[in-house]
């Protein structure tokens, strides 16, 4: 965790609220992948990639872009909501964006494989990659603007009160002679 000054309260809050929306999240998409469907009848497992997305292309341009975007911001929030829950500003953008994509795949490969157990619900690696590519998306939209936007607060409010206070933080005068210890000899 990374305190400096008095800003540390304010990243634990900024943690703290990102921990708190991250678990509403995945429990609004835990109910929604993983709630049995009461339907007649289950479609096939789709094991093969982009086979769902040529066959959604397939049935119209509105039908497409309805399920494309579903699977892309099922799991989009993540992008974002597991940096802020890391709270660093000073990390690589790559190493954090490798992190968080990593972190979404693997999450989402977890409810592909929870949802075999569930009735009604039907394991499709399109889902996997559109919810990956989600994160990605969500997370170089976002995360590297906001991460130098808090960066500039924080050194301009480091700055900030000094300009302020100009004439005033100028070295200070001298407050007189440093005191000295007289001598004191040593009796055999």
């Amino acid at each position: 965790m990374q305190r400096q000054g008095s800003d540390g309260s304010a990243v634990i809050r900024f943690r703290a609220a990102g921990g708190l929306l991250l678990l509403a999240h995945l429990a609004l998409v835990a109910w929604l992948t993983l709630r049995p469907l009461d339907v007649p009848w289950v479609t096939a497992a789709n094991l093969q990639p982009l086979a769902g997305i040529k066959a959604d292309l397939a049935l119209g341009p509105v039908h497409a872009a309805r399920r494309i975007g579903e699977g892309l911001l099922l799991l989009a929030p993540l992008g974002i909501l597991l940096p802020m829950t890391g709270g660093r500003l000073a990390v690589s953008p790559w190493a954090s964006l490798a992190r968080t994509v990593a972190t979404g795949a693997l999450l989402s490969l977890g409810i592909e494989l929870l949802q075999t157990a569930v009735p009604g619900q039907v394991v499709d690696v399109d889902s996997l990659l559109l919810n990956t590519s989600g994160v990605a998306l969500a997370h170089l939209l976002v995360v590297p603007a906001g991460r130098a936007r808090l960066r500039r607060r924080r050194s301009g409010r480091a700055a900030g009160p000094r300009k302020e206070r100009g004439a005033l933080l100028r070295e200070e005068a001298s407050q007189g002679r440093t005191p000295t210890i007289p001598r004191v000899g040593i009796a055999p």
